[in-house]
C-alpha cells in the first residue's frame, strides 16, 4: 500500500482493467442510461458536492452536456487504457478550483476526501443496482469482483485507498451511514430534478423499444430509473415525491429491460469503446481530454 496520492507505474499496470474483467461487461450496459439519475442526485445531496455544482455549473441549462461527459469520464476510466491515466490526474486538477462557502456558513473544497469519494462510490452502487434492477444482476462473486476492480480505478483518480472500505460488505455499511447522515436536500438537488425533468430526450442511444414497451416518454422513464432505485427515507428526506404509480413504472420498467437480456445484442451490453469513438473529438477537447481547458466547472462544460 503506497502512501502517494496516485498508484506508481507498476500498481497502475495492476489497475487497468481489460475484457476480461467484470467492469469492462458490465460498464456500459445501454440499458444502465436508464439510472444516470440516480447517482447524480446521491452525489448533489452531499453538501460539499451539491455546493460546488450550485457555483460552478450550469446545469439547468445544459443538463445532458454533464451526463454525457459523465459517460465519457467513465468510458475513459474503464475502457480507455493509458488514456485512463492521464484523465484521472486532468479530472483531479479540475476540482482544484472548486471551493467556496456552504449555505451553511461552512467552507467547503471539492477535493474534500470524504466528498470526493463519495462521487466514486454513488458509481459503484448505480451500477451494482442499476444491473440488478435494469440489466443482469452479478453474482456475489461478480459483485466482490468489480468492487475490487472499481475501487482500484478510483486511485487514478486520486481516491486513496484509505477513502474507501476494502471490501464489499464493507461498502455498504459506509454507503448506508453516508445515506442517513450526510445527504440532505440541498439546493442543487432541486435544480437537477428541476432540469431533468423538464428536458427533452437526451442525445443518447437509448433503445425506443424499451420506453415504447413501457408506454413512457424517455424522459419519464428516465426521472422513473434514477429515483426508483432510490432509499424510500432518503426520497423523502429530499423532498421527492414518489406515488404508487411511479412505483409501478419503475417496476414494469425494470421487467422490460431486463426482459430483452436474450436478444440485445453484444455492441449494446459493452458500449463503452463505441462510446470512446463516438465522443473522441468532443473528449479531446473537453475537460479530460489534452487540448481541454481547466477554467471553472461552467468553462469546462462549455468545451
Amino acid at each position: 500500500m503506497t502512501a502517494s496520492l496516485f498508484p506508481t507505474e507498476t500498481e497502475t499496470r495492476d489497475l487497468l482493467v481489460g475484457p476480461q474483467s467484470v467492469t469492462w461487461r458490465y460498464a456500459s450496459d445501454v440499458r444502465l442510461y436508464a439510472v444516470m439519475l440516480y447517482p447524480l442526485l446521491l452525489q448533489v445531496a452531499h453538501p460539499t458536492v451539491g455546493a460546488g455544482v450550485h457555483d460552478f455549473s450550469d446545469f439547468e441549462n445544459r443538463p445532458w452536456d454533464r451526463l454525457l461527459r459523465t459517460i465519457d469520464y467513465v468510458s475513459l476510466l474503464v475502457y480507455g487504457g493509458q488514456e485512463a491515466i492521464c484523465a484521472g490526474r486532468r479530472l483531479r486538477a479540475l476540482h482544484k478550483g472548486f471551493q467556496g462557502t456552504r449555505p451553511d456558513g461552512q467552507r467547503y473544497y471539492a477535493l474534500e476526501p470524504r466528498a470526493y469519494a463519495w462521487v466514486h462510490a454513488t458509481l459503484i452502487e448505480a451500477y451494482v443496482q442499476g444491473h440488478a434492477h435494469f440489466g443482469r444482476k452479478m453474482s456475489r462473486t461478480e459483485v466482490d469482483s468489480f468492487y475490487r476492480e472499481y475501487r482500484g480505478l478510483g486511485r487514478l483518480i486520486g481516491v486513496r485507498e484509505s477513502d474507501l472500505p476494502e471490501a464489499w460488505d464493507d461498502f455498504r455499511l459506509y454507503f448506508d451511514n453516508m445515506i442517513n447522515s450526510e445527504l440532505e436536500p440541498t439546493d442543487s438537488v432541486v435544480r437537477v430534478l428541476r432540469s431533468v425533468g423538464s428536458a427533452a430526450r437526451p442525445p443518447l442511444p437509448i433503445p425506443d423499444a424499451i420506453w415504447r414497451a413501457a408506454r413512457l416518454p424517455a424522459g419519464r422513464a428516465l426521472w422513473i430509473g434514477g429515483l426508483g432505485l432510490m432509499d424510500p427515507a432518503l426520497r423523502a428526506r429530499l423532498g421527492i415525491e414518489w406515488t404508487r404509480r411511479d412505483e409501478s413504472a419503475f417496476r414494469a420498467l425494470g421487467r422490460i429491460s431486463r426482459g430483452v437480456e436474450r436478444v440485445l445484442p453484444k455492441s449494446l451490453k459493452v458500449t463503452g469503446p463505441a462510446q470512446l469513438r463516438w465522443r473522441r473529438k468532443a473528449i479531446a477537447h473537453g475537460p479530460l481530454g489534452a487540448h481541454g481547458q481547466h477554467g471553472t466547472l461552467a468553462e469546462a462544460e462549455a468545451a
